[in-house]
Parts: structure tokens; sequence; C-alpha cells
């Protein structure tokens, strides 16, 4: 028996339209979750699938509301006996979002795939078809089980956790820089080189159960003469907690500095990543974190490092709790 797979769209480039076939303006989450369906009959070679629209927007417009409500619709197919696996088609602005924010509150085994599309599906050689396949296939493959969330986007298997768009219109943006992709995929034949190495879905102690709100945290960058002013009002107006995309190993002005003193003793919980696209943040290297109180990000970007943050605040605002965290997932 084929495998049963759900779609669920939400809307992004994959489901976009234009005016035109060779010009690059459009506007996302056009077509329907059907429309997606139809342009790819093949998948009946690999899957019985049946879709799910649960929302049609650009995933710059992905919120905590919206991920509770994906996260709510995952959780549900995975206790659904009836399905094998689960395709989400997503924007691409904010796909490493949430796909590491679900691989870390998804409670589960069953694959789950993230895709998206770099060109609108009037585009001339629209690249969301394909992509939209292989997510099929890799979600009906029984070795994509228990690799956390998986983003299947230009024949490349990606992990939730590590990868990034690179690229503002090239194809080929995303990347997972320093631990490498999960796998390949070329025509639904796929081929996987590691397990993911950090705790995700099943092992992870993240739930949205019972949550209808996230803390807020706001993400502040760093640049040469960067006033503190930035992070004294992002505390002013509610954030419990602060990433900074800060330069070279997670670095800051003097004047930052500062106000992220006031912001740790005022309870709010300071993560250090930085805005350099591949490396390590470590601990207490020109920063003493020990003693400031504040959070590496170790290997996570800002954007990712938010999400984390995010979900630990439900559970802790203690900094070395959260560093703790920030270690093991």
């Amino acid at each position: 028996m084929k495998p049963n797979i759900v779609i669920v769209a939400t809307g992004g480039t994959i489901a976009g339209a234009g005016d035109s076939g060779t010009r690059a303006g459009y506007a996302s989450g056009q077509l329907g979750v059907e429309q997606l369906l139809e342009a790819v009959p093949q998948l009946s070679e690999l899957a019985e699938v049946r879709g799910e629209q649960l929302m049609s927007l650009g995933s710059q417009d992905m919120d905590d509301a919206s991920w509770l409500k994906l996260a709510q619709c995952v959780a549900a197919l995975q206790d659904a006996p009836d399905v094998d696996g689960i395709v989400i088609t997503h924007g691409t602005d904010t796909i490493e979002e949430t796909a590491y924010f679900l691989n870390l509150v998804i409670q589960g085994s069953k694959p789950v795939v993230m895709t998206a599309a770099m060109r609108p599906a009037t585009a001339l050689s629209a690249d969301g078809p394909l992509n939209i396949f292989n997510a099929v296939a890799v979600a009906a493959d029984p070795a994509s089980a228990d690799r956390g969330v998986l983003v299947v986007i230009n024949d490349n298997i990606h992990g939730a956790r590590g990868m990034t768009k690179s690229s503002t219109t090239d194809v080929q943006t995303f990347v997972s820089p320093g631990r490498g992709l999960m796998g390949e995929t070329h025509y639904g034949q796929n081929r996987y080189f590691r397990q993911p190495y950090k705790r995700h879905t099943r092992e992870s102690e993240f739930s949205v159960a019972g949550l209808d709100t996230l803390p807020r945290v706001d993400v502040v960058f760093v640049s040469a003469g960067a006033s503190p002013d930035l992070l004294d009002d992002a505390v002013a107006r509610g954030a419990r907690g602060l990433v900074l995309a800060g330069v070279g190993n997670g670095n800051m002005t003097t004047a930052m500095l500062g106000a992220v003193e006031r912001a740790v003793q005022q309870g709010v919980v300071v993560v250090r990543s930085t805005r350099v696209s591949t490396g390590v943040v470590g601990r207490n290297i020109e920063i003493d974190d020990d003693t400031l109180g504040t959070v590496a990000s170790g290997e996570l970007n800002p954007a990712q490092a938010r999400v984390l943050l995010k979900l630990v605040l439900c559970k802790t605002s203690d900094p070395a709790q959260v560093q703790h965290y920030f270690d093991h997932y």
C-alpha cells in the first residue's frame, strides 16, 4: 500500500502568482492547495496525497499565532492513524524559523517535511512543483522518520536546525553551513548523510499544549557605533528576552554592554548571537558571560536563537538554565 501523506498549505511564493512569467513581481499565497496538487499529478506515483489549506500568507507575516496554529495542526496529524507523513508548503523568508520551531515542539516520529519555492507558480521554470514532488517523496520514505523536521528544496534535504536562506533571489538559496546537509533527493530518490545532532521532536522537552501566546523576544542588530537605546527601548516595551546579532563572536559596543547589564538586572534574558553567517558564538571569549549573566547562542543564528529563547522563557529565565537549553537544542 502507498503511504498516506497530507500536504498542509500556508501560502508563500510557492503559491504565488504574477502578471507575467518572466517578471519578478508577484503576490504570495494566491493559489490554493488543490491547485498546487493539480500541478504535480505525478504525486500519485509516490503516495495517497490529500491537502489542507491552513492559511494563505507570505511568510514575512508568520507570527507566534501562526506558529501555534500550525503546530497544533501538525500535532493532530501526527496522532491521526491514517496519516504516515506531513508536508508543509511555506514561504522562504521565514521557513528557517518555522521549521526550527516545529522541530522543538512536535512530539512524534512521523516525517514532517517543509518545502518552498523561490519562483512563483506562474513563473517560467517554476521550482515549486518539483520541490513538492521531492518533499512528498521524503515524507513517504520510512528512512525520514525520527530525523526531526526536514526542509526539502532544490534537491537538498536540510535539517531544521542550522539551515538558512543565503540569497534574496538565487534558486539555490538555502544552505546548511557548519554541519552540512541532512541528505539529497533526486526525482524522488533519497539519500541521507547524517542524523540530527541536537535534541528534537520526540526527544524535546518543549510543547505548545495549553499555550495561546509566546513571550516577546526582540533581535537587536549590532553595528559600529550602535546605540544602547535600542536595547533599553526593547526592554521598556516589554521584551522578556533579547537576542543580539553581534559582530564577530557575538561582540558589541562598550555602550551596549552597559545596556545589556541593565537588562539582565531587570530579569531580561540576553542571548549573544552573531550577524556573521557561519561559526560558533562561545561563552566567555571576549565577553565575560559568567559575570554579565548572558547566554551564548552556539551555532544558532539570531533568527533561530529567538525561536528557542521564546520557548525556553516559557520554562525559565535563569541564565544558567537557558544556557543549558542552548547547549542541548
